[in-house]
């Protein structure tokens, strides 16, 4: 009451004010109605009409305008608080069915889960009971079946002493004529052996002895004259090369003599170092003269071409590329 007195007095002092106050105040004492004590909203109509009548007699033209929307604005909040109160009340009441609903069905469910259980606990004390007295006829048959079983045992053990006893006698025979017939089939293995081991070994010094005697290129006597022609300018070439080898090294010792060499240069040392090369090489030059001549003697009877390893003729191109040559160049590479 006070709050709306206020507002009527700031009114005059200018025309938008109590719109202002009146609007702002309005929905603030729309959240009383959620209170039990505030549902009632019959006290504020008269406040409506003192508010209008003192309103009416201080200006006639300029401020009759703004009393009616106030009017309309607290009807309206009355009405919403009305509304609001209903619905809480509604509210209220649902969730008062609902909760005693739900209490009805919890105790409903309860009810049937002690009645479940109930039936449960029967239900295993009937199992155990019969679980029981299967136990029982279970022990009692398989008891008999225990008797039965150890005379079975005991008849079969007795007879499978008896058939060890036999099997091992006849087993033991058995096991000696084996032993007699793998001794005669080894012996008669081995002699079929060693007669393949030694028809074996015929062949094989037999044909050795005949690629120890072949002579590879005895229908070519062109080729081998061509080879003959070839080892004979090399044995040539080589016994040149001997003799320059050897007199460079008596020229490098003669020299050696003359001349007065400077010991601390080493000069001396790179002297002899040379000439004994020279004369290792002279030493090589006249083992390849030696083989030379043997490989002419070979040419003369015909064998040259075979090689000195496998016995197996050497090809043509070795031949001709190498002289001379001994071996094959399977031979060579597995020296």
């Amino acid at each position: 009451m006070p709050s709306t007195g206020k507002t009527t007095k700031k009114a005059p002092a200018k025309k938008s004010a109590p719109k202002k106050s009146v609007v702002a105040k309005a929905p603030a004492k729309k959240a009383a109605p959620k209170r039990p004590g505030a549902t009632k909203a019959a006290p504020k109509k008269p406040i409506k009409k003192v508010l209008a009548t003192k309103a009416a007699p201080k200006k006639t033209n300029a401020k009759k305008a703004p009393a009616k929307p106030v009017k309309k604005i607290m009807t309206l909040s009355a009405a919403q608080k009305a509304a609001a109160a209903k619905k809480a009340a509604a509210a209220k009441a649902k969730a008062a069915a609902a909760a005693k609903l739900l209490k009805e069905r919890e105790t409903k469910a309860r009810a049937a889960a002690k009645e479940k259980a109930a039936a449960a606990k029967a239900k295993a004390v009937a199992a155990a009971k019969a679980k029981k007295e299967r136990d029982a006829k279970a022990k009692v048959a398989a008891k008999e079946r225990e008797v039965q079983r150890k005379a079975r045992e005991k008849a079969a053990t007795e007879a499978k002493k008896q058939r060890e006893v036999d099997a091992k006698r006849k087993a033991i025979e058995a096991e000696k004529q084996r032993k007699i017939r793998e001794i005669e089939r080894r012996n008669q293995e081995e002699l079929k052996r060693q007669e393949r081991r030694d028809a074996e070994e015929r062949k094989r010094l037999e044909a050795l002895e005949r690629k120890m005697h072949s002579k590879p290129y005895a229908d070519e006597p062109e080729f081998l004259e061509e080879l003959r022609r070839l080892l004979l300018e090399t044995r040539s070439a080589t016994n040149d090369d001997i003799v320059v080898m050897e007199s460079e090294a008596d020229e490098m010792l003669v020299d050696r003599e003359r001349l007065e060499y400077d010991d601390e240069d080493g000069s001396s040392v790179a002297s002899d170092i040379q000439r004994d090369q020279k004369k290792d090489l002279a030493s090589l030059l006249r083992l390849k003269v030696d083989e030379i001549d043997v490989a002419l003697a070979r040419i003369d009877d015909r064998s040259y071409g075979r090689c000195d390893e496998c016995y197996e003729a050497i090809s043509k191109p070795r031949l001709l590329a190498q002289l001379p040559v001994f071996m094959c160049v399977s031979c060579r590479a597995s020296v």
